[in-house]
């Protein structure tokens, strides 16, 4: 198993990238997280998952190693395999990934291109106890944040709103800016209930 690549960056695209180590140039498939991660330096460090298939060798790269424990995570899934893992990884960030499950969020799940109900629920059933499995350092999820969340689907449940219409409201606004104060998302949340 190659666990990691160490080389020269010699071509970069939103879905490959082509590293050269020891004169030899590796084809490495990328998704969209990986590529906004990885520097324009012309060394780089990348992990990678090999998949062997009878006809070929596919190389898999990640920015860290997090993001290569929740592709294998969602290609252990039936239904899942590396095209598609590859597909979620550029749709949402592995941060987002977490959460959603988290939060149970069959809608953010479903909203992936090729992600139906059906594979979106195994998805969270299927992740749920090994989600936290992940390292959070990796991951930059700010418990800042996720705090005002908390806070704000609090004051909501504390105003009498239904839980889960507020936590999908919460959480959208929250994704859409995710500098926003605690006050701004409570408020922008009593609109839209």
């Amino acid at each position: 198993m190659i666990t990691y690549i160490k080389g020269r960056l010699i071509e970069k695209s939103p879905t490959k990238i082509i590293v050269e180590s020891n004169g030899i140039g590796y084809e490495i498939n990328i998704s969209l997280n990986t590529y906004e991660q990885i520097p324009d330096d012309e060394n780089i460090k990348i992990f990678t998952y090999l998949q062997r298939k009878e006809d070929s060798d596919i190389l898999f790269g990640f920015s860290s190693k997090s993001e290569r424990s929740i592709f294998q995570q969602l290609i252990s899934i039936s239904g899942i395999g590396p095209s598609t893992a590859r597909t979620i990884l550029s749709s949402i960030s592995p941060a987002e990934i977490q959460e959603a499950v988290w939060e149970e969020d069959v809608e953010r799940i479903k909203s992936i291109k090729g992600i139906g109900l059906k594979t979106a629920q195994r998805l969270i059933i299927e992740l749920k106890d090994k989600v936290e499995l992940f390292d959070k350092k990796d991951i930059d999820l700010s418990s800042e944040n996720l705090d005002i969340k908390k806070e704000a689907l609090l004051a909501l449940s504390v105003l009498g709103f239904n839980k889960s219409k507020s936590e999908k409201i919460v959480s959208k606004l929250y994704f859409e800016n995710k500098d926003i104060e605690l006050q701004e998302l409570i408020k922008r949340s009593l609109n839209k209930l």
